[in-house]
């Protein structure tokens, strides 16, 4: 089934009509409230962004309730990872129109580091190395920064508590130990660098998880150990937003709404059906039957 969004650019109201039943089961209205749906979500609003004068999304609008997971397919060039890299706040994107809010805070203005301390994660398609710096050492110094963000006078995370942490962790995601200790990424495999993608997340525990294509260079073991992992950090604090061009990662994630994106803005979203559909008729050919 097919599912419409609204959303309304005053207060951002928003409507999913595939859940209308599910909804009426539990005798709870599908039009939430503004508190209600602000409080827990990533909403972006009309999202408008262009690179050097060039647009590349033209009124994205998307709403990623904690507790659930979103994935975003379509065809290349169609603006997918540009939204991933603008929810984040990298410079190189301008915005020339929306809003992104978190909890209901406005974060559009914010740096990349604010956003991150404010519980926005995005696990890159391709890592950056940086050696001479332990894959421990960054993750502790992300998280000090956390908790400092959030308590100005937090003297850091104590380093028995980091490491039992981090051994846990990295077990769940099948990891060597000896990976702490490495330089992060300096001469990592591809379904190495994942892992640690993976690995970040768990540590910092964020409100909203952007995976940009992480399933890109995995092989099949690689692949399933990371959805795994990815599996068990689900909650119902943590709402995770999957770009992935094929269904292979979407089995493992099994989505709670699927986006299809096509000319710089979301054109189409449904349950994980529509991924299968995707994978069955490809993007022209969904577009042929809805314009039927």
């Amino acid at each position: 089934m097919i599912i419409i969004i609204n959303i309304d650019q005053n207060d951002g109201s928003w409507y999913t009509a595939d859940r209308e039943n599910k909804r009426a089961q539990t005798n709870t209205s599908p039009i939430f409230s503004r508190k209600d749906h602000l409080m827990g979500s990533l909403i972006v609003k009309n999202l408008n962004v262009s690179i050097e004068n060039q647009p590349i999304l033209t009124g994205v609008n998307l709403v990623v309730p904690q507790g659930e997971v979103h994935a975003i397919m379509g065809p290349n060039a169609t603006g997918k990872s540009t939204l991933a890299y603008t929810i984040m706040g990298h410079p190189k994107y301008t915005l020339t129109g929306g809003q992104i809010l978190l909890d209901g805070r406005d974060i559009t203005g914010l740096s990349p580091e604010e956003r991150s301390k404010a519980g926005i994660f995005l696990a890159f398609q391709y890592p950056v190395a940086i050696p001479g710096v332990t894959v421990a050492n960054f993750i502790r110094t992300a998280m000090n920064a956390h908790r400092k963000a959030e308590n100005p006078g937090d003297k850091g995370i104590p380093i028995p508590e980091f490491r039992k942490q981090l051994i846990e962790k990295m077990n769940l995601l099948e990891m060597d130990p000896s990976m702490a200790g490495r330089y992060l990424n300096d001469g990592f495999s591809g379904g190495e660098k994942k892992r640690v993608e993976i690995l970040q997340m768990a540590m910092l525990s964020p409100k909203i998880a952007i995976l940009d294509e992480t399933d890109s260079g995995l092989d099949i073991d690689a692949l399933r150990i990371v959805s795994e992992g990815i599996n068990t950090l689900k909650n119902s604090n943590l709402g995770i937003l999957v770009i992935t061009h094929y269904q292979r990662m979407l089995n493992y994630l099994k989505p709670d709404v699927v986006h299809v994106m096509a000319e710089g803005k979301i054109m189409m979203s449904g349950g994980p059906e529509l991924a299968q559909r995707l994978e069955n008729e490809g993007y022209e050919g969904i577009k042929s039957t809805e314009a039927a």
